[in-house]
C-alpha cells in the first residue's frame, strides 16, 4: 500500500455515497481521522448514527441491524480492532453477517505517530486479512470510491463476510466548522487541568496515581510529574483495572488512585464490578466527566445519561461522590482516602485544554519502570 495521500475526500460526499448505496445505520467509536465523517453524520443523519462505548459493541449492534435487514457501517480506529475481534470472528463470521468497516490507520509504517499505535499500525492489514476480512485502502476520489464500494458490496453479498476500507491520515478533508450555537451550559465547571490540580493538592503525597490515556495523562505529566505517577497510553478503558491490580498488591496502607475519563469508563464499565468486589482493597476511582471524546474531536459520549455513582454503589463500592466544584472535589478526595476501600468520585468538568499541550516527554517504558521502582520501595 502506498504511503502517499494525493487527494482528500469530502466528508459530505462520502456520507452521501454510502447512503445512496443503501448503507446504514452507522455505529462506532470516534477517531480523529474520520472526525469529519462523524460530524456530518451527527449533523445530517443523527437518527442513523450511534456512538458506542467500545468497538465490540459497535460490531454487535451492526450485526443486529444486519439481521433486521439493514446494511450497517462500523467506524473504528485500528487500535479498537482488539475489542472487535471476538464479535467479528465469532459473530459476524459464524452467522455470516456482513458489515462494512471503516478502519482508520493510526501508526501506519513510515508515518510518525504515538507509541501506543506502533504495533497495531504495523499489523492492521494483516490482522484484518487473518480474520477473513478483505480490506483495501480507501480510494482517493469519489468515483474511485463508488467503484470500489460496489465491489465491496458484491463481495459481502457473495461471501456473507465483512469488508474493510482502511482509512489513512488525511484521507478525509476537514469539514467547515459549524456556526456558533448557544452558550455551553457546562461553562461554569472546572477544566480537566484544574480538577487534576485540585486532586493532586488534596491527596496523600505518597499516593500511587494511575492516569488514563489521552489528555488526562498529558496534563498530569505536564504540570504534576512525579515518580508515583503512571501514564497509561492507549489501552483505553484499562486504567482503572491497572490501578486495581496495583492496589491489590501494593504494600499495606499504600494509597492508590486512578484518574479515569467518561469515555474510558464506558468502554470498560465491567471494571467497576471488579473494583467493587475487592472490598479489602483501597482504591480511589476519580472519574473526570466532560461528556465528550475530547481527544478525537469532542464527539459526545453517553455519560450524560449514565449514573456512574449508582453503578458503583450497585457494584459494591464503599462510597460515591458526585462533585462539580473545587471545594467539593477537595473534600471528596480527602474523605475517600481517609475512609479507604473502593471509592468513586465523579467530577463534572467542561471540555477544553491548552492548545499548546505537548505529548508526554517520558517514554512509556520509562514511566512503567519508574513506577515499579517506587512500588518496590
Amino acid at each position: 500500500m502506498s504511503t502517499t495521500i494525493a487527494a482528500q475526500l469530502a466528508a459530505d460526499g462520502v456520507v452521501s455515497l454510502l447512503k445512496d448505496r443503501g448503507l446504514g445505520p452507522f455505529t462506532g467509536v470516534p477517531c480523529s481521522f474520520l472526525g469529519p465523517v462523524i460530524s456530518c453524520l451527527q449533523a445530517e443523519h443523527p437518527e442513523d448514527y450511534v456512538i458506542c462505548a467500545n468497538e465490540g459493541e459497535a460490531v454487535a449492534i451492526a450485526a443486529g441491524a444486519r439481521l433486521a435487514g439493514r446494511s450497517p457501517v462500523v467506524i473504528l480506529q485500528n487500535s479498537g480492532l482488539g475489542n472487535a475481534v471476538n464479535p467479528l470472528t465469532s459473530l459476524c463470521h459464524t452467522l455470516r453477517l456482513p458489515v462494512l468497516l471503516l478502519v482508520t490507520w493510526r501508526g501506519r509504517p513510515g508515518q510518525p505517530d504515538e507509541p501506543q499505535h506502533e504495533l497495531m499500525g504495523a499489523i492492521t492489514p494483516e490482522m484484518l486479512t487473518s480474520m477473513g476480512i478483505r480490506n483495501e485502502l480507501l480510494p482517493q476520489t469519489l468515483p474511485e470510491l463508488a467503484d470500489r464500494l460496489d465491489g465491496a458490496l458484491a463481495h459481502m453479498a457473495a461471501t456473507g463476510l465483512p469488508f474493510a476500507f482502511v482509512v489513512p491520515k488525511g484521507a478525509i478533508a476537514p469539514r467547515p466548522a459549524a456556526a456558533a450555537g448557544t452558550a455551553d451550559p457546562r461553562g461554569h465547571r472546572m477544566l480537566r487541568s484544574e480538577a487534576i490540580g485540585r486532586i493532586v493538592e488534596s491527596m496523600d503525597p505518597a499516593t500511587l496515581l494511575v492516569a488514563t490515556t489521552g489528555k488526562t495523562s498529558r496534563e498530569l505529566e505536564h504540570a504534576f510529574d512525579r515518580p508515583e505517577n503512571l501514564y497509561i497510553v492507549g489501552s483505553m478503558g484499562c486504567a482503572s483495572s491497572v490501578a486495581l491490580g496495583v492496589a491489590m498488591h501494593a504494600a499495606p496502607g499504600r494509597q492508590v488512585a486512578v484518574l479515569d475519563g467518561d469515555g474510558a469508563a464506558l468502554m470498560r464499565l465491567e471494571a467497576m464490578a471488579a473494583i467493587g468486589r475487592q472490598t479489602r482493597t483501597d482504591l480511589c476511582h476519580i472519574l473526570l466527566d466532560n461528556e465528550s471524546y475530547e481527544s478525537t474531536g469532542g464527539q459526545p459520549t453517553a455519560s450524560a445519561g449514565v449514573d456512574f455513582c449508582a453503578v458503583a454503589a450497585a457494584s459494591g463500592y464503599r462510597a460515591t461522590y458526585d462533585v462539580s466544584d473545587a471545594e467539593q472535589l477537595r473534600t471528596a478526595v480527602r474523605t475517600a482516602q481517609a475512609e479507604g476501600g473502593a471509592q468513586l468520585i465523579r467530577v463534572w468538568i467542561r471540555p477544553g485544554s491548552d492548545p499548546a499541550l505537548g505529548r508526554p516527554a517520558l517514554r512509556p517504558p520509562q514511566s512503567a519502570a519508574r513506577f515499579m521502582e517506587v512500588l518496590a520501595q
